[in-house]
């Protein structure tokens, strides 16, 4: 049976960026994620309004250094990204166009894959009146080991993808407070416990994980979650 192409592609844009681990901006951005986050906004227009980073459709996965690698920085983008706004002497950049990748998805092929993602279920936490706030009504819950891998198997057929294989990497869990003033056990204190999904998979439907591809994938994404990336198998 001859494969199904996908629709035309929105343009999208995979930045790497080969972190300068001299730069004291650098070691800041590995230490804090809030700050991490605010570093890759740079990259983004000014003039968006509010959600900048859904407008700009930013999605950015760091990979931490191995041997001689420095720690590496991937970043998604649908609108360019602008380099002159990054701190001086911060890496070295390379850029290229996602739009083949898009149209390569076909119905039945085998790729591999890799994200790191918040792997995590939403559960209420208090009854009775209504409450002003609603982000005290659930709590964020982090999954690990073998419910881990369910929640990605999941997402993985929800996004139009069927696992033949999964390795899973724990990586390491960050705090992102409400306020300064909320203490660490606070319902609405975010947790994100991020684990890194590899493995290969078969591609059950191409218009579904293009979709993927575009908004990532579960929460966490301000942070370093929910990008997906793939390469032929």
């Amino acid at each position: 049976m001859t494969p199904t192409p996908a629709t035309t592609p929105a343009t999208a844009t995979l930045t790497r960026i080969r972190l300068n681990r001299n730069s004291p901006d650098v070691r800041r951005d590995l230490a804090r994620s809030t700050s991490l986050h605010k570093t890759v906004m740079l990259l983004a227009p000014e003039s968006l309004g509010e959600s900048p980073r859904e407008k700009a459709g930013l999605l950015f996965r760091l990979e931490h250094a191995t041997g001689h690698t420095p720690p590496t920085l991937l970043i998604q983008s649908q609108l360019p990204p602008d380099f002159s706004r990054l701190p001086k002497a911060y890496g070295t950049t390379e850029t290229r166009d996602l739009t083949p990748t898009f149209r390569a998805l076909t119905t039945g092929r085998t790729v591999r894959y890799r994200i790191t993602a918040n792997a995590s279920t939403r559960r209420r936490v208090l009854d009775g009146a209504p409450l002003v706030d609603t982000r005290l009504r659930h709590k964020d819950i982090p999954l690990y080991g073998d419910d881990a891998l369910a929640w990605w198997l999941r997402k993985a057929a929800h996004a139009g993808l069927a696992p033949t294989r999964t390795d899973l990497t724990p990586v390491d869990a960050f705090r992102h407070p409400a306020t300064k003033k909320q203490h660490d056990s606070a319902p609405h204190v975010f947790r994100h416990v991020l684990t890194r999904f590899d493995g290969t998979a078969t591609i059950t439907d191409p218009d579904q994980l293009r979709h993927a591809l575009l908004a990532g994938i579960g929460r966490g994404k301000p942070y370093g979650a929910g990008l997906l990336s793939l390469a032929p198998a």
